[in-house]
């Protein structure tokens, strides 16, 4: 069940998407002495209170970046409990994700997932897809070179094809080739764990996003960082480009 605010919405510039990356993970476990499985399973707890807040303070998009095109090197016990621990919330949040009114979407190289976790996925997208509360985007098996050079190429295939002429090629219809097609760009970026790098996300979408970059550890991420991150945001001059500040109106 979802608690009551700590302060009034009135009170904060609300981002209609916010992304965020889940960083510190094992820097937590290792702080603890725990193994850094257990920072993972304490990281997921950490992304379910954030769907709980993000719709508490009305958020419309949220995306996390839960497991890097570059997290496949890491050592095969630890890919191994991840993904482990990606079964068992596929597994046993999507009945409470549904009632929420969470529409569930994946964006990422599906292809290097088991069958077994591509199936959960599918299921939950299917299961989801009328609900509007939040969007929930879960970028997994996901790098933002390989997504800009995968959308060059069915492109590129079109226009071999002739479905796309070379004119034709703009920023709305590269945009409409990417993972994230028909999902707004972010408005507020948040980085966990003090280090202040994109590390290969969203790179195409975050053009005009605001970032914010807290020294908490991802497992340590509750509703009072939520809120800081918030009133930052709320104290942007969000400019795209001009010389007046503008706040675009996404309702």
């Amino acid at each position: 069940m979802i608690s009551e605010p700590l302060i009034e919405n009135d009170n904060l510039d609300i981002p209609f998407h916010l992304a965020i990356i889940m960083d510190g993970n094992g820097r937590w476990a290792k702080s603890k002495g725990y193994p850094r499985v257990a920072g993972h399973r304490k990281g997921a707890e950490a992304a379910r209170l954030a769907v709980e807040n993000s719709i508490k303070y009305g958020v419309r998009y949220l995306t996390l970046y839960s497991f890097s095109s570059e997290n496949w090197r890491r050592p095969v016990d630890e890919v191994n409990d991840i993904m482990g621990l990606l079964r068992e919330y596929l597994l046993n949040q999507m009945n409470e994700l549904h009632s929420s009114g969470v529409r569930l979407r994946v964006i990422g190289e599906r292809d290097n997932l088991a069958s077994d976790i591509n199936l959960l996925i599918e299921e939950g997208e299917m299961s989801t897809k009328s609900n509007t509360t939040l969007e929930l985007v879960i970028a997994l098996s996901y790098g933002s070179r390989s997504e800009i050079v995968n959308a060059t190429k069915r492109i590129l295939n079109n226009v071999d094809l002739g479905v796309v002429k070379p004119r034709e090629i703009n920023e709305i219809l590269f945009e409409s080739y990417l993972d994230t097609a028909g999902i707004p760009n972010p408005d507020l970026l948040i980085r966990t764990s003090g280090e202040k790098r994109l590390s290969n996300f969203l790179l195409w979408q975050l053009a005009y996003t605001e970032l914010v970059f807290l020294d908490v550890l991802w497992p340590d991420f509750g509703e009072p960082d939520f809120i800081k991150a918030l009133f930052e945001f709320t104290q942007r001059e969000r400019r795209f480009g001009s010389i007046n500040s503008n706040k675009i109106d996404k309702n």
